[in-house]
C-alpha cells in the first residue's frame, strides 16, 4: 500500500505547487505550449533543458547546474550555456538541441601553457601553494573575431571563498570548442563585452570597482594584452576572512555590472548595481574614467545599445529604460574625471515590468524588448517604441540570462538554481511576429 501511495502523494504535491505558483510565489515550471499572444506578436514556450526533475528524462541534462548565461553563436549553428555552480560550459547544436561538447573549467599545473603572461595589474593579497589550480565559475560571455572566440570570466577561483583575489577568464576557440588561452582578471568579474570594431574587450570587476581593458585587435591570441585597469571612483581594499564566507554580492562597492561599448567606439558605459548607483562613463580614446551619470534609478543591472538607443534594466523595482545614446552623452558632457565626477541625468523613457528585470535583449528590428524577470519568474515583452509592457509569459523560476537568435525567431533564458528547488533550467521560446 505504501508503494502505491507514493506516486499519488507526489502528484498531489505537484498539483498543489502548480496551483500556488504565480509570479513571485512558489516555484514556477511552465508546460510546453504555454504562450502569450497579441495582435502583433506571439511567444510560445517550446521546451527546456533542466536538472530539477530527474523523472523527465526527455529534458534532463545534468550539465545544467545553476546556468548563469546563454550565448548563441553568430553563425546561428550552436549555443553555449554557462553553468555557474557546475564549473562547465555546455555546447549545443542550435537546430537539434543535441549536446556537442562540455567544456570543463577545472585547471591544474598541467594547464600552465594556457596562461597568458602576467599583466602586472592584478595582485594576490595572500599566498597560495597552487594559485592556478582551481575550478572557475563561468558567469557571462562575449564573442570576438566574428565568433571565432568566446570569452568567459569566472566569478572566482574555487579556493577564494570571498572573491577577494584575482580571478581568471578563459578564451574558447569555437571551431574546436576548447580553451586556448587563460587571462588573469580582477576580483569577481561578472560582465565582459567586445567593442563593435572587435579591437577592444572590457571585463568588469564587480568585486572592487575596476574595469579591465584589453587590446584584442590582433588575429594572434599570443598578442592579446591588457592595456589598462580603470577605477570607478575608488578601489576597494579587500581583506576578508579566508575561512568564513562574506556576502560579496552585496559587499562590493558599486557592484559594477552591465557593460556596453557605444557604437562609435568612443565610450564604454558601465552600470552600477550597488552603492549610490548610476552609469559610469569611460573615455576610450583617453583610457580615462570620466564619472557617473546619477539620479536615474537604483539597482541598474543590464545595459544594451542598439541602433543608437541605450536600454537599461532595473532589477529590484522592475523597469526597462530607454534613451538615445547621443542624448545621454550630451547630458554627461560635463564629466571630466577630475572636478566634475557626477551629473544628474533625467529624461529616460520608462516601462514598468515585473520585479527582478535582469538580462534584456531586443528583437532584430528593434521593436520589442525581452526581459528575464528573476524574482517574478517570467519573461516580459515590451513594445520598445511606445515603452509599454505588452505581456508576460511564465519561465522556470529565477530566470537571469537571455539571448535571442539573429532572426528573432528563438529566445533562450537561463534560470539559476536555488536551494528551494527552483531554477536549474534553460528555457527555449519561439517568437512569431504578426506585422510587416
Amino acid at each position: 500500500m505504501k508503494r502505491s501511495l507514493r506516486p499519488i502523494t507526489a502528484l498531489v504535491l505537484s498539483a498543489v505547487l502548480t496551483a500556488v505558483s504565480v509570479y513571485g510565489q512558489g516555484i514556477v515550471h511552465p508546460k510546453p505550449g504555454t504562450s502569450f499572444s497579441s495582435e502583433r506578436i506571439k511567444v510560445t514556450f517550446r521546451t527546456r533543458k533542466q536538472q530539477f526533475n530527474f523523472r523527465d528524462t526527455a529534458t534532463l541534462d545534468t550539465d545544467i547546474n545553476s546556468p548563469k548565461s546563454v550565448n548563441i553563436h553568430p553563425s546561428g549553428e550552436k549555443y553555449y550555456v554557462n553553468s555557474l555552480e557546475g564549473g562547465k560550459t555546455a555546447v549545443y547544436d542550435f537546430a537539434t538541441g543535441k549536446k556537442l561538447k562540455v567544456i570543463d573549467h577545472t585547471f591544474t599545473s598541467a594547464h600552465k601553457a594556457l596562461w597568458a603572461p602576467a599583466s602586472g595589474l592584478f595582485h594576490f593579497r595572500h599566498e597560495y601553494k597552487s594559485p592556478d589550480s582551481f575550478m572557475g565559475k563561468p558567469v557571462e560571455s562575449t564573442f570576438s573575431h566574428r565568433g571565432r572566440y568566446l570569452w568567459i570570466p569566472y566569478y572566482r577561483r574555487s579556493y577564494d571563498i570571498n572573491a577577494q583575489e584575482p580571478s581568471a577568464m578563459a578564451v574558447i576557440d569555437t571551431r574546436k570548442d576548447s580553451i586556448i588561452r587563460i587571462f588573469e582578471t580582477g576580483p569577481l568579474p561578472k560582465m565582459v563585452a567586445t567593442s563593435h570594431d572587435g579591437k577592444l574587450l572590457a571585463v568588469t570587476h564587480w568585486g572592487d570597482n575596476t574595469v579591465g581593458l584589453m587590446d584584442i585587435s590582433s588575429q594572434k591570441p599570443e598578442e592579446w594584452k591588457y592595456i589598462a585597469c580603470l577605477v570607478v571612483d575608488y578601489k576597494l581594499n579587500l581583506n576578508f576572512s579566508l575561512t568564513q564566507k562574506v556576502d560579496r554580492d552585496v559587499n562590493s562597492g558599486y557592484c559594477l555590472r552591465g557593460t556596453v561599448f557605444t557604437e562609435d567606439g568612443r565610450y564604454l558605459l558601465v552600470g552600477c548595481m550597488g552603492g549610490s548607483g548610476g552609469i559610469a562613463v569611460i573615455d576610450l580614446e583617453q583610457k580615462k574614467y570620466l564619472g557617473r551619470a546619477v539620479g536615474i534609478m537604483s539597482n541598474l543591472r543590464h545595459l544594451l545599445i542598439k541602433d543608437g538607443i541605450l536600454y537599461v534594466s532595473i532589477n529590484k523595482y522592475g523597469y526597462v529604460l530607454r534613451m538615445p545614446v547621443d542624448t545621454f552623452l550630451g547630458k554627461v558632457r560635463t564629466l571630466d574625471g577630475d572636478k566634475v565626477k557626477t551629473v544628474a541625468v533625467t529624461g529616460f523613457q520608462q516601462c514598468k515590468v515585473p520585479a527582478g528585470a535582469r538580462t534584456i535583449n531586443i528583437s532584430p528590428k528593434g521593436d520589442y524588448i525581452f526581459a528575464a524577470c528573476n524574482s517574478s519568474s517570467c519573461l516580459a515583452i515590451v513594445d520598445a517604441v511606445a515603452m509599454k509592457l505588452i505581456g508576460t509569459l511564465p519561465a522556470d523560476s529565477y530566470p537571469v540570462g537571455l539571448d535571442i537568435s539573429d532572426d528573432g525567431r528563438f529566445l533562450f533564458t537561463t534560470s539559476q538554481g536555488r536551494s528551494n528547488g527552483g531554477g536549474n533550467a534553460v528555457d527555449i521560446f519561439e517568437v512569431e511576429y504578426r506585422q510587416p
